[in-house]
């Protein structure tokens, strides 16, 4: 993979450089203070970040442009984008496999501004000399957000729900009552690309944190999936109670399934503390309406479970933009996590790992927090350890194919995507 991304973008850099021979202007937008391009990893936030970027842009007078990647887009976008003459100065890798297709280009952040606000070093990537590639720039959490007031009409409160036994009879429950209830236990587990990131890398998280937990290890070359009858049983009890048949799940998008929630449909969500602005406000839900419960997967101490809480966003300064844009993208990005700290929090709902961070307002983030001054554990996020996009696109190809015909044979393929795939996925990043 590495080798083939480094052949693609040298020549799509050299047929660049042979347009810019030919007359072409060589104007690449640059003020003469610099510039920022920053392609965006998270299209829920596009709107956020463009106003961010026109508000540095209004106090500083220095050019912040957002381009946002589509869902499930952002590493083939990246490809395009690297090799055109006005590149991205500021772009996104999601861990150290992430890092690894996009090292070389890579600004070193050792001595800059915004790593020297870093909380810890756990939020930073390093390249094999020890420079600093590339600093986090969030900390998130998800779980299965919850319409508490359906939930009651159901006749249950969170309070009921400490296990998957407990989720998967509640959720069942309402399922039987369903026509009468008027509302579903789900809402649909979408696997079109806007959607599937949700259960082939979030939900899938949960069988290789579980096989972490259980090894004593934070990372593997080769996957045993010792606890994919668990991501089994969630997946199954998420695409028989939900809102519908699991034999549409491919065409419906994440726009779906939040709808369907909003429209107070269902009472279970599987999403993010990034989900927040677009849940809470006018015309939308009261805080008071929701929550956000674990992701029990029947492994460990599951009354004791948080939520799944960490990292894989990650920003590096391309060392091949000119120096003035190198610089303008390093104080963008400090700016951000100094003195736009507060609207990291407010208006993206964002916890950063930086000494300058102030309290979010977001609700499923301070869920996180209390359920950790409780003294429960959160899970960790895994997925940047698994090995390629080619990989969760595997996974959630048979995922799909099963949700349709759920037979033990397409059960069987699932596996075979997860563990096989991770095995050859990793051999290739090895080459």
């Amino acid at each position: 993979m590495k080798k083939a991304l480094a052949i693609l973008l040298a020549l799509v850099l050299c047929m660049g450089l042979m347009v810019g021979c030919g007359g072409g202007s060589g104007d690449s937008g640059e003020s003469e203070s610099g510039s920022v391009y920053f392609l965006n990893f998270k299209p829920e936030q596009d709107e956020q970040w463009k106003a961010i970027a026109a508000a540095y842009t209004e106090a500083t007078g220095v050019p912040v442009e957002v381009v946002t990647a589509a869902s499930g887009q952002y590493e083939t976008t990246l490809m395009a984008e690297m090799g055109k003459e006005a590149a991205p100065t500021l772009f996104q890798v999601n861990g150290p496999n992430g890092l690894k297709n996009w090292v070389d280009y890579c600004y070193d952040l050792s001595g800059s501004d915004i790593y020297s606000h870093l909380t810890s070093d756990d939020f930073a990537l390093f390249n094999e000399a020890g420079e600093v590639s590339a600093v986090s720039y969030v900390i998130e959490s998800y779980g299965i957000i919850t319409n508490k007031t359906l939930l009651a009409e159901a006749g249950y409160t969170v309070d009921d729900i400490k296990s998957l036994a407990d989720l998967k009879a509640v959720a069942e429950d309402i399922t039987a009552r369903s026509a009468e209830l008027g509302f579903s236990a789900f809402s649909s587990a979408g696997m079109d690309g806007s959607s599937d990131w949700r259960f082939k890398t979030h939900l899938a998280n949960l069988p290789v944190w579980a096989e972490y937990q259980a090894e004593g290890i934070g990372t593997t070359d080769a996957i045993k999936g010792t606890y994919l009858d668990n991501y089994r049983e969630v997946w199954d009890l998420y695409i028989n109670n939900s809102t519908c048949d699991p034999s549409q799940l491919s065409a419906k998008t994440g726009d779906d399934s939040r709808n369907e929630f909003l429209a107070g449909e269902a009472v279970f969500f599987q999403n993010g503390s990034w989900e927040y602005g677009n849940l809470v406000g006018e015309g939308k839900f009261a805080e008071e309406d929701l929550t956000m419960i674990p992701i029990y997967f029947g492994y460990g101490d599951e009354a004791n479970q948080g939520l799944c809480t960490g990292t894989e966003n990650y920003w590096c300064v391309n060392k091949n933009a000119s120096e003035a844009d190198i610089e303008a993208t390093l104080a963008f990005i400090n700016w951000c996590v100094t003195e736009d700290a507060a609207e990291m929090a407010e208006s993206l709902g964002f916890v950063i790992p930086y000494d300058t961070a102030v309290e979010s307002n977001n609700l499923f983030v301070k869920i996180a927090n209390e359920m950790v001054a409780e003294g429960k554990t959160p899970v960790s996020w895994n997925f940047p350890t698994m090995p390629s996009e080619e990989w969760k696109n595997g996974v959630g190809t048979a995922l799909t194919a099963y949700a349709a015909d759920q037979t033990d044979a397409n059960w069987d393929a699932v596996v075979s995507a997860f563990v096989d795939g991770w095995a050859s996925e990793y051999a290739l990043l090895a080459e």
